[in-house]
């Protein structure tokens, strides 16, 4: 469901910068939310992402020299941003935002796909920043997708959701999952992709919600995923894995069913280790149940598996804080709402809440009120719909 308005405003802002519009190209790729499977991706587990309606637009047109200009509509005072493919491309603190595209464009070159001319590049996004609904994911295949249909580039949606993952690991230095990427290059409207991590098999799964809607909301706390917090949970993980396979024949710890992980928790000493192990293999079993009772049309369970989802999240895994707790724990008193939990990486961002149609008012109001009663500031809600991946506009 594309948004004209942000289709056209992305037009004429390319033409405002540099001068025309003649052979500009629009297009679009989706954020995601993340149902229930979290912190599961790096560790060979389920995940259960959708994408969203909502995401970012780009306006670009190819140059005639080596030279690549970026622009966003929503950071207007970072101005137009500017490197060329003569040298060798890095990421910088100077060039902000653009590092995603930049990192992608360095990403398809390591994989022998060069750029052969430049490009000028509008953005415009409706994802609000820093919110964990993957704008940076959501860049990072759009640009990918925009490279494909300007060069023509041989690549599957899928090979470009792992080149954007491997530009986040190795350009921009956040030690991300395949999850956000391929949740926005692979999606599909009115269906979330049941992803097994470990091996990339996926289906997609009907999102039939009988008279409810996905609700986010997001705390208007900023996080930034690169920060050590989150590579430091997968180096813990890591770590457990490493010494659980002296003993088991694993190759991640999704691999564990949760009778196999308590038989052989105890190798684990360090007990805060084994609560983040313990939250990868409970979560990945989480995860399974929760799409078979999807399948059933028991949305009342998958509402309850939400719930333990974000508990283990703030109990074993400690990565929700103050402010994602309030929003989960003041939804999960509301009538009519039907599961309630953090989604994304944590330490501020959304959460994503089921909630039955004619209890959404209520549920902005009271969580509302509540939220900014002991944050001291308001949360901000989207009702969502599922779209599809990336595609020219």
């Amino acid at each position: 469901m594309i948004d004209q308005n942000m289709k056209q405003a992305v037009l004429d802002s390319f033409e405002k910068v540099f001068g025309s519009k003649d052979g500009v190209k629009a297009y679009f790729a989706p954020g995601r939310v993340n149902l229930i499977g979290e912190h599961t991706d790096y560790n060979g587990g389920h995940v259960f992402p959708c994408a969203l309606t909502i995401g970012t637009y780009a306006a670009v047109k190819k140059r005639d020299d080596n030279n690549i200009q970026f622009y966003s509509v929503n950071q207007e005072k970072f101005g137009v941003y500017g490197t060329t493919l003569d040298e060798e491309l890095k990421p910088s603190d100077k060039a902000g935002w653009t590092n995603y595209p930049i990192g992608v464009v360095w990403a398809f070159a390591k994989r022998g796909m060069k750029l052969d001319k430049g490009f000028d590049m509008v953005i415009y996004g409706n994802i609000p920043n820093g919110s964990g609904l993957s704008s940076s994911a959501s860049l990072e295949v759009l640009t990918g997708f925009i490279l494909r249909d300007l060069y023509g580039f041989d690549v599957t949606n899928q090979d470009i959701a792992l080149i954007g993952q491997y530009s986040e690991n190795n350009f921009n230095g956040c030690n991300c999952g395949i999850m956000d990427q391929f949740a926005s290059a692979m999606g599909k409207e009115n269906n979330a992709i049941f992803l097994d991590t470990a091996d990339l098999s996926y289906e997609y799964a009907p999102i039939s919600l009988k008279g409810a809607k996905i609700v986010i909301a997001n705390t208007n706390k900023k996080h930034k995923l690169t920060d050590s917090q989150y590579n430091a949970r997968r180096s813990m993980c890591e770590e457990a894995l490493a010494i659980l396979q002296k003993k088991l024949d694993i190759k991640a710890l999704g691999d564990l069913s949760i009778e196999e992980f308590e038989a052989n928790k105890d190798l684990l000493t360090d007990p805060d280790m084994q609560k983040k192990a313990k939250h990868a293999v409970y979560e990945n079993q989480r995860t399974i149940e929760a799409v078979k009772a999807l399948k059933d049309g028991d949305l009342e369970h998958f509402g309850k598996l939400m719930r333990q989802s974000h508990e283990s999240l703030r109990d074993d895994y400690d990565v929700t804080g103050v402010e994602l707790d309030t929003l989960a724990e003041e939804a999960w008193k509301v009538p009519g709402v039907i599961g309630s939990r953090m989604t994304g990486g944590g330490f501020g961002g959304c959460t994503v809440s089921i909630v039955k149609d004619e209890a959404i008012e209520n549920f902005k109001k009271v969580v509302g009120e509540n939220y900014k009663n002991k944050i001291g500031y308001d949360c901000t809600f989207y009702t969502v719909e599922i779209g599809n991946g990336p595609e020219v506009i």
